[in-house]
C-alpha cells in the first residue's frame, strides 16, 4: 500500500500543475480573440486523465485501508472522530466533486461553441475544481488530518 499512497500523493502535483496551466490557459483566451487549438485542449485533457488516475488510486486507497468497512460498521464513531470522518467522506467527495467539475469543463471544449466560450467554461470549471481540490488535500498545516507535502520521500 506505500507505493499506492506514494502514487496517489506524487500525482496531486501533476493535478495542481495541469490545473494552472488550463486555468492559464483559459484566462489568455478569455482576454483576447485567441483561437482554441491543440495546447489549449492538451492541457485540459492532461488534467482530465490525471485526475482519473488519481481518482482510481483513491479508491484503491480507500478500499484497501478499510475505509469502506469502518464506515459499514462503525459510522457514528467515524463521524464523531476528525480526522477518520475526513478520510472517510469528506475528501472522497469534495475530490469526486472537483472531478466531475474537470469533466463538465473538458467536456465543453469538445463541443462545437465560439472559441471565446470554450476559453470561459474551461476556466470557471477548472478554476472551481481547484479550489475545491487545494480544500481536500490534507497540507501538513492542517491540524489532525495534516499529512507531508511529499510522501516516501
Amino acid at each position: 500500500m506505500s507505493f499506492v499512497l506514494f502514487l496517489h500523493s506524487a500525482l496531486r502535483w501533476l493535478i495542481l500543475l495541469f490545473a494552472l496551466l488550463t486555468i492559464a490557459s483559459g484566462l489568455r483566451g478569455m482576454g483576447g480573440g485567441r483561437i482554441f487549438g491543440k495546447g489549449d485542449k492538451r492541457n485540459a485533457l492532461l488534467l482530465l486523465i490525471c485526475c482519473d488516475i488519481q481518482l482510481l488510486v483513491g479508491l484503491a486507497l480507500y478500499f484497501g485501508n478499510g475505509w469502506l468497512n469502518m464506515m459499514t460498521t462503525n459510522a457514528g464513531e467515524v463521524m464523531k472522530n476528525t480526522a477518520q470522518r475526513f478520510y472517510a467522506m469528506e475528501h472522497n467527495v469534495m475530490m469526486i466533486l472537483a472531478i466531475v467539475l474537470v469533466h463538465i469543463g473538458y467536456s465543453s471544449v469538445k463541443k462545437s461553441i465560439p472559441d471565446q466560450s470554450k476559453f470561459k467554461r474551461l476556466f470557471w470549471f477548472t478554476a472551481i475544481a481547484l479550489v475545491v481540490i487545494l480544500a481536500a488535500i490534507p497540507w501538513p498545516a492542517r491540524e489532525l488530518i495534516g499529512r507531508p507535502l511529499f510522501r516516501g520521500i
